[in-house]
């Protein structure tokens, strides 16, 4: 499960300009591997992207980028941003599947993007970048508007209790935020296995002028997408009886 909350408000004093909110992560301790270390060090350069205060164009900068006849012809078609790829299992999953489309996963759990380069390897992706920073910072100040076709958000941390339900990170301003990135039919793809989450999800989401249900549905909930795989977690939860709701909406 992805952990993006973090436990305590920004404290900063608020104005228009910067007002109070939820920071998107919660920086945990973990032990890197001797493998991960590894992949931090020998893939890290080539895919580690670094925070900055302006706006990039990702394509451009993604240094494995196919160079042909001297130019860089990009095979890219499409931007995905996803937030906290936990380990990167799906995210990998994903890019496998889709070589044409770019992928940008935040994610502050060095473990997890140790685990991920690692992947990115075994599977010689060149289709991956990462930004180990807070993603609301990344979006609000490197990704220009209207310039995404979509964003991940798979198993945010629920926050079960309801003295917590505060810190989650679907909430409507920083849903404001994401549909602001999305270019028009743009997607915004969440799942979660603890409905009152999904429950939440799907009113913010509806609330949303910008944004429309692709579901069919009656409930509004999606049939999984083919691309996002089960996984191990998953396959646990759901031999245990849980269930999983995947919301999917779209830019207007």
């Amino acid at each position: 499960m992805t952990h993006m909350t973090d436990p305590t408000p920004d404290t900063s004093e608020p104005s228009a300009a910067n007002p109070p909110r939820i920071k998107s992560f919660v920086r945990r301790t973990g032990r890197v591997t001797t493998g991960q270390a590894k992949a931090l060090e020998s893939v890290g350069p080539r895919v580690l992207l670094p925070y900055q205060s302006d706006t990039i164009d990702l394509i451009a900068t993604n240094p494995m980028n196919p160079v042909t006849n001297g130019q860089n012809d990009s095979k890219f078609e499409r931007i995905v941003f996803e937030i906290g790829f936990g380990m990167g299992e799906a995210t990998a999953h994903i890019a496998a599947l889709m070589p044409q489309t770019l992928f940008l996963g935040c994610e502050v759990h060095d473990p997890g993007v140790g685990a991920l380069l690692k992947r990115i390897e075994e599977n010689n992706l060149h289709n991956l970048r990462i930004c180990a920073h807070d993603a609301f910072e990344v979006l609000t100040h490197m990704i220009a508007p209207a310039s995404l076709d979509g964003v991940h958000i798979f198993f945010p941390d629920p926050w079960h209790k309801k003295r917590h339900n505060k810190r989650r990170l679907i909430q409507a301003p920083f849903v404001e935020l994401l549909a602001s990135r999305l270019k028009a039919g743009g997607y915004l793809h969440c799942a979660t296995d603890w409905q009152p989450y999904a429950e939440q999800i799907l009113a913010v989401l509806q609330a949303d002028a910008t944004l429309k249900n692709r579901s069919t549905r009656a409930g509004g909930y999606s049939d999984k997408p083919d691309y996002r795989p089960l996984t191990k977690f998953e396959n646990r939860g759901i031999k245990l009886g849980h269930g999983v709701w995947d919301v999917v909406f779209e830019r207007v």
